[in-house]
C-alpha cells in the first residue's frame, strides 16, 4: 500500500509548498485577477465606509443636539398655544421660534445674498435643535444686532467673529455683527429655496436673539415656527394632525415629520444611493473576476493532470486535493482584498472630503469599520470560491488512470466562419485563429463578456456625464430662460409687476404665483407648493426629462410631477384635495389634468388665473422672472439689495456657475475612477485570455517558429485572436452599458432629482477607445512572453 507523505519543510506542508510554487509560476495571471478583485473591493469599501461614517455621524449629532421630530410653521401664533401643543399625546418637548428670510448686502458680492434668520434664546441654550458653537461666542441679550452665522457662509467669505454684514430686516437696513460661528442639525445640508445645489457665498443661516428678532418682525408674544420632539413609540402622523389643527387658525403652513425635513431628507437620499452603489457596482467586478479565475484555473488544472494523478496515487483524498486548488482562488482573493482595502480606504477618505464640502457636521471623519472589512473579505472569498469551484470539481472528478494519460488533442476542422469567408481568401494564420475560437466557444464568450463589462462600466460613467450636460441644457436654456428671479416677502399685488419692470436694466417681467398646499388623495398626502404660470409661459416653463415644454392645464386642473402622482397614487382624471396653507386657507377639490416627468423636485402646476380662483384673490404674485440687460446687471443688483419687498434674488448665471462647479468636483472623481477600474478589468480579462491561450499553444507556436515563422507571424496568431475577441466585445459592452445606465438612472430617481437617460455615441466611442488601449497594453505584456518560447524543447520532442 502506498502511503502519502505529510512532510513539512520550512513550516509548510508539501501541498502548501506546491501551492506557493504554482502561484509564483502564474504570477502574472494571478496579479491580473487580483487587480480586478481589488477594484471591486475598493469600491465596496469606499461606498460602504462612507455610508457607515455618514450614518453614524448623523445619529450621534442628532442625539447630541436634540434634533426635533416634527417641524411646523404659521403666520403668527400666540405663545399660549404652546401649552396646547405640549399637551398633545406623544409630544415630549416644544420649542417655539421666529424664522424669517432676509436680503443681505455682502461687501464682496455685487448681487444680493439671502440669509435665514432663526431665533435662539439669548440666555441658555435651545432645548431642541441646539447649536454646535464652532468658534466665537453666544449672542448677548442686550445687543440686538448680534448674530451667529453658519460656518459654510462665514468660511466662503473669510469672515471672523466681529465681521459686520448689512441686512434689510422688515424694510429697515441693519448692520449685523457676527459674534459666533455655528452648526445646526437642522441645516446639515442648507440650500436656498428654489436652487439646485448649495451656494455658501449667497445663502447662509443666521441665529439671532429671540427678543431682538421678534421685535424686528413684530412677533412679541408670538411665534411663526415651532419644533417638537416625540416620546418613544409616539405616532408622528397623529401628532402632525393635532399640530395642524391647533395652528390652522393662525395661518399654519402644515407640519412636517423629520423624515421629510429638507436637510435630513436630502441626507437620507444620499445614504440610500451610497448603500445601493456599495453593493451594485462591486458585484460587477467580482463577477468578472470569478469568470476570469475560472478560465485560468481550468487551464492550469488541465496542465497539471499528471500531478493530479500522482496526488491521488499517493493517497490524497478528493476533498484534500479540492481544498488545495480552492486555496489558489482564495490566495488570489486575499491578495486582491488587501489591495482593495488600501485603495478603498484612500477612495473613501477622498469621498468624505467631498461630503464635508456639502454636509456640515462638527466632525465627519472617514471610519473603516470592522464589519465593512469582514464583508469585503467574505464577498471576495465567495467570488473566488464560486469561480474556482466548477474548475476544481471537474478536475478532481477525473480517475487517476485517466489523469495519467495526456488530454485528448482538439479536433481541428474548417470553421463555419472560415467557410463563410471563402477559404481561398483566408490566410493560414487567420484559419488558425478562427479554428481556435471555434474550439473554445465558452471561453471566447466569457472573454467577450468580461471585456464587455469593462466597456459597460466606462460607458455608464460617460453617459452620466452626458446626462448631466443634457440636464444643464434643458434646465438652464429651455426651462429657465430668465436672467433673474425676484422672490417677495409677502404675496404682492399686480402693481408690483410694474414696479419691478421700472428697475434698472429690466427688459421683460413674467409674474409667478406660488401657494403652499397640502395635497391629499385618500390616506396619502404631501405638502408642497402649487406654482401658478401664465397660460403661455415664456421665461419659466415646465419641461419633461426629454426637454419638451409642457403648458399648464387650461381647464382649471392641476398638473403633477409623475413621481408626485406615484406618491399620491393618482392618475390623470382623478380628483385630489388641496388644502391651502395660507390666506383664508380654502380646501378645494382639484382634477389631475396631466403628469409631467420633470427633472427636479416634486411639483404641481396650474394656470395662474385658475390658481387665483382657487385662492379667491385678485391678480397676486409671489415672484417675478426677469430678463435683464447685461450692461445694467450690477445696477439692478445694487437696487434689489435696498427693496423692502424683496426676500431673495437668484441670478441664473451664478446658479449655473455654481451648479457646474459642484458637478465637476463630484463627476470628475467618479469619471477618473471609472476609467481606472474599467481599464483594470480590460487588462485583467485580456491578459488572462492571452496567457491561457499561450499556455495551451506554446508548443504549437514554438513549432511554427522552428518551421520558419517569424515572431511577427506567431504574434499575429495569438494576438489576432485577442483583437477579434476585443472587437466582438465592443457591441456587447455597448448593450450591457446601455442596460446598466438605464438601471443606474432608475436607481437615482428620487423626489430630489431624476436624471434623463442619454446614451450618447461619444460615450460609446470613448469607452471603446479606452478599452482598446488597455487591451493593447495587455497584448504587449504577452508579446514579451512569445520571445521566450522554448524552441530547444520542441526540437527534443518525439512528436
Amino acid at each position: 500500500m502506498v502511503t502519502r507523505r505529510r512532510t513539512r519543510l520550512g513550516g509548510l506542508s508539501a501541498l502548501n509548498r506546491k501551492l506557493v510554487r504554482d502561484l509564483y509560476a502564474m504570477k502574472g495571471q494571478a496579479l491580473a485577477i487580483a487587480l480586478v478583485m481589488a477594484a471591486g473591493i475598493a469600491m465596496f469599501v469606499a461606498y460602504l465606509s462612507n455610508f457607515t461614517s455618514l450614518e453614524g455621524t448623523r445619529a450621534a449629532y442628532y442625539a447630541e443636539e436634540r434634533f426635533a421630530d416634527i417641524f411646523a410653521g404659521a403666520s403668527r401664533a400666540p405663545e399660549r398655544v404652546v401649552a396646547d401643543l405640549a399637551a398633545i399625546p406623544g409630544v415630549e418637548d416644544v420649542q417655539t421660534r421666529v424664522v424669517a428670510d432676509v436680503v443681505l448686502d455682502v461687501p464682496d458680492l455685487d448681487e444680493p445674498a439671502t440669509a435665514r434668520l432663526v431665533s435662539v434664546p439669548a440666555e441658555g441654550r435651545p432645548r431642541l435643535n441646539d447649536l454646535y458653537l464652532r468658534r466665537g461666542r453666544w449672542v448677548s441679550a442686550d445687543r440686538p444686532d448680534e448674530v451667529m452665522a453658519s460656518e459654510a457662509f462665514v468660511d466662503a467669505h473669510g469672515f471672523q467673529p466681529g465681521s459686520v454684514v448689512s441686512a434689510v430686516i422688515n424694510g429697515r437696513r441693519r448692520e449685523l455683527t457676527i459674534v459666533g460661528v455655528a452648526l445646526s442639525p437642522e441645516y446639515v445640508y442648507s440650500i436656498r429655496p428654489g436652487e439646485l445645489v448649495p451656494d455658501a457665498r449667497r445663502y447662509g443661516i443666521f441665529w439671532m436673539g429671540r427678543e431682538a428678532l421678534a421685535s424686528a418682525f413684530e412677533m412679541e408674544g408670538g411665534f411663526n415656527d415651532v419644533v417638537l420632539s416625540l416620546s418613544r413609540g409616539a405616532a408622528p402622523d397623529s401628532v402632525i394632525a393635532s399640530v395642524d389643527r391647533l395652528l390652522a387658525p393662525y395661518g399654519g403652513r402644515g407640519a412636517t415629520p423629520r423624515a421629510l425635513q429638507f436637510s435630513n431628507w436630502t441626507l437620507e437620499n444620499e445614504l440610500g444611493q451610497l448603500q445601493s452603489f456599495g453593493f451594485f457596482v462591486p458585484a460587477i467586478f467580482l463577477v468578472v473576476a470569478a469568470f476570469v479565475l475560472n478560465i485560468a484555473l481550468t487551464r492550469a488544472l488541465a496542465l497539471q493532470r499528471p500531478q493530479l494523478a500522482a496526488l491521488k496515487a499517493l493517497g490524497y483524498a478528493n476533498r484534500e486535493i479540492a481544498w488545495h486548488y480552492l486555496k489558489w482562488g482564495l490566495a488570489i482573493a486575499m491578495a486582491g482584498s488587501a489591495g482593495g482595502l488600501v485603495v478603498g480606504r484612500w477612495m473613501g477618505a477622498s469621498m468624505i472630503a467631498l461630503y464635508n464640502e456639502y454636509f456640515k457636521f462638527p466632525r465627519l471623519l472617514f471610519q473603516l469599520r470592522g464589519d465593512v472589512i469582514a464583508g469585503a473579505l467574505c464577498i471576495s472569498a465567495g467570488a473566488a470560491l464560486a469561480g474556482a469551484a466548477l474548475a476544481v470539481r471537474r478536475a478532481v472528478a477525473i480517475a487517476p488512470a485517466e489523469a495519467m494519460r495526456p488530454e485528448a488533442p482538439a479536433r481541428y476542422r474548417a470553421s463555419a466562419i472560415e467557410a463563410a469567408l471563402l477559404r481561398r481568401h483566408v490566410s493560414n494564420a487567420t484559419r488558425m485563429i478562427l479554428r481556435n475560437l471555434q474550439r473554445q466557444p465558452v471561453r471566447a464568450l466569457t472573454t467577450i463578456v468580461g471585456i464587455g463589462f469593462a466597456v459597460a462600466i466606462l460607458q455608464v460613467g460617460l453617459s452620466l456625464m452626458a446626462s448631466m450636460d443634457a440636464l444643464i441644457v434643458t434646465e438652464f436654456t429651455v426651462a429657465e430662460r430668465q436672467d433673474v428671479i425676484v422672490n417677495f416677502v409677502q404675496p404682492a399685488s399686480a402693481s408690483a409687476r410694474y414696479e419691478v419692470a421700472r428697475l434698472p436694466g429690466v427688459l421683460d417681467v413674467e409674474p409667478g404665483r406660488v401657494v403652499g398646499v397640502r395635497l391629499r388623495a385618500g390616506h396619502r398626502e404631501r405638502s408642497l407648493a402649487i406654482t401658478g404660470l401664465p397660460a403661455i409661459p415664456d421665461l419659466r416653463r415646465p419641461i419633461d426629462r426629454h426637454g419638451r415644454v409642457i403648458a399648464p392645464p387650461a381647464g382649471g386642473g392641476v398638473m403633477l410631477s409623475a413621481i408626485l402622482a406615484r406618491v399620491l397614487g393618482v392618475r390623470p382624471g382623478d380628483t385630489i384635495t388641496a388644502e391651502v396653507l395660507e390666506g383664508s386657507r380654502p380646501i378645494r377639490p382639484l382634477v389631475v389634468a396631466g403628469l409631467v416627468d420633470d427633472i427636479f423636485g416634486i411639483s404641481a402646476y396650474m394656470e395662474m388665473g385658475a390658481l387665483h380662483r382657487v385662492m379667491s384673490e385678485d391678480d397676486t404674485l409671489s415672484n417675478a422672472a426677469l430678463t435683464v440687460d447685461a450692461a445694467h446687471e450690477r445696477a439692478l443688483s445694487r437696487r434689489l439689495k435696498t427693496l423692502p419687498l424683496v426676500a431673495g434674488v437668484a441670478t441664473k448665471r451664478l446658479v449655473l456657475e455654481n451648479f457646474r462647479k459642484t458637478m465637476a468636483e463630484n463627476m470628475g472623481l467618479m469619471l477618473t475612477l471609472n476609467v481606472l477600474f474599467a481599464s483594470v478589468i480590460a487588462f485583467g480579462v485580456v491578459y488572462n485570455a492571452a496567457r491561457v491561450s499561450l499556455s495551451e499553444r506554446h508548443r504549437e507556436l514554438a513549432s511554427l517558429r522552428v518551421l520558419g515563422f517569424t515572431r511577427a507571424e506567431i504574434s499575429l496568431i495569438l494576438l489576432g485572436e485577442l483583437a477579434i475577441l476585443t472587437l466582438l466585445a465592443l457591441p456587447v459592452g455597448a448593450a450591457i452599458g446601455g442596460g446598466l445606465t438605464a438601471l443606474l438612472v432608475g436607481s437615482f430617481e428620487s423626489e430630489i432629482y431624476r436624471f434623463p437617460l442619454i446614451l450618447s455615441v461619444s460615450a460609446i466611442a470613448w469607452s471603446a477607445l479606452i478599452v482598446i488601449a488597455a487591451s493593447l497594453v495587455s497584448g504587449l505584456f504577452v508579446r514579451r512572453q512569445l520571445d521566450r518560447l522554448d524552441l530547444v524543447g520542441v526540437l527534443k520532442s518525439r512528436e
